[in-house]
């Protein structure tokens, strides 16, 4: 049973075309609805649920299998950090980082949330940054379309929030921050050192707002990334071995890329889920096969000759001596 999510209606009516298009219908539904559809299917008692979406959601999911005791997969999402040390490349961490959150308008699960940069570099990345997200926009200035009128509003009060953060604490939009409502497109925005605890930096973000925090030290990225909820992805932009094993060491997430970002999502060799808050479970490749496969256990035994007999009762004393022979 495949319920898509209503928010993107467009591309639920055509996965549900396509499923019945190409695929044995004995073998798969699509039904589509809103949040109450998917309560009423998870109500129906399946094998195992499996949701991707947003933390709050997720809880949601979570509480409606459990009278069931149903199992879940969950695939969850959470800000995912990236931290570029003092001795990254950073002509190519800013391209990357660029890349990967115009992807979608940054809608996506594993996109960079927001950026830890060493105090070093940050003014160097900040620019190349900028730079790339001109370059691979082609320069236009119109903004990129986010799904629907909620999420705009959201993202739109993220950001009139950080501007007005900025004007009192000296940070602030350093390229972009255009909003159109009339056909809900914003521009690919970095925000330097927002407030920590205001809701660009509370709340994940799913757009194509990056907020760029400095940092003196690996040990201040690690702390702050630990100081938080525990992500769907990490990444890392880092020369060094040493940097490299202690960041894999130290935070936990979901899953973690060094020297890029996203690509840990693209391969059948790797499972894929989150960890705390970004979920719980994992699939892709194999590990599909077996977070989807109930191991039932199956042993079969000859009748004849009936060894048994050695310790049916009554358990005379010449048949405990026997058994002791046996065991």
């Amino acid at each position: 049973m495949l319920k898509p999510s209503e928010i993107a209606a467009a591309s639920a009516h055509l996965m549900t075309e396509l499923v019945y298009r190409y695929l044995d219908t004995e073998a798969i539904a699509v039904v589509q609805g809103d949040g109450a559809v998917s309560q009423e299917l998870i109500a129906q008692g399946f094998d195992r649920v499996m949701f991707t979406g947003g933390t709050e959601i997720g809880r949601k999911v979570y509480e409606g299998a459990a009278p069931h005791l149903t199992p879940v997969t969950l695939e969850l999402g959470g800000k995912s950090p990236v931290i570029v040390a003092a001795d990254a490349d950073v002509d190519v961490a800013a391209k990357r980082i660029a890349w990967i959150k115009l992807l979608n308008a940054g809608q996506t699960c594993v996109a960079p949330d927001y950026v830890l940069a060493d105090a070093t570099v940050r003014d160097e990345l900040v620019s190349k940054i900028t730079a790339a997200l001109t370059k691979f926009r082609s320069g236009a200035p119109q903004g990129m379309r986010i799904v629907n009128q909620r999420q705009f509003d959201r993202l739109s009060g993220y950001l009139a929030a950080a501007k007005t953060d900025a004007a009192a604490d000296g940070g602030g939009v350093v390229v972009g921050g255009d909003c159109d409502a009339s056909n809900l497109r914003i521009q690919p925005t970095v925000v330097v050192d927002p407030d920590p605890d205001g809701p660009l930096m509370s709340n994940e973000i799913f757009g194509p707002i990056l907020p760029v925090v400095t940092v003196k030290s690996l040990d201040d990225a690690i702390r702050f990334v630990n100081s938080r909820p525990k992500p769907l992805s990490a990444y890392l932009f880092t020369k060094s071995r040493a940097v490299r094993e202690r960041v894999i060491r130290e935070v936990p997430a979901g899953g973690m890329m060094v020297n890029h970002l996203a690509f840990q999502v693209s391969t059948a060799k790797l499972p894929f889920g989150g960890v705390g808050a970004s979920g719980m479970g994992a699939y892709h490749g194999r590990w599909g096969f077996e977070e989807f496969s109930h191991r039932k256990s199956v042993l079969t035994k000859p009748t004849r000759p009936d060894l048994s007999s050695f310790i049916y009762p009554p358990y005379t004393e010449r048949a405990i001596k026997v058994a002791r022979r046996l065991f």
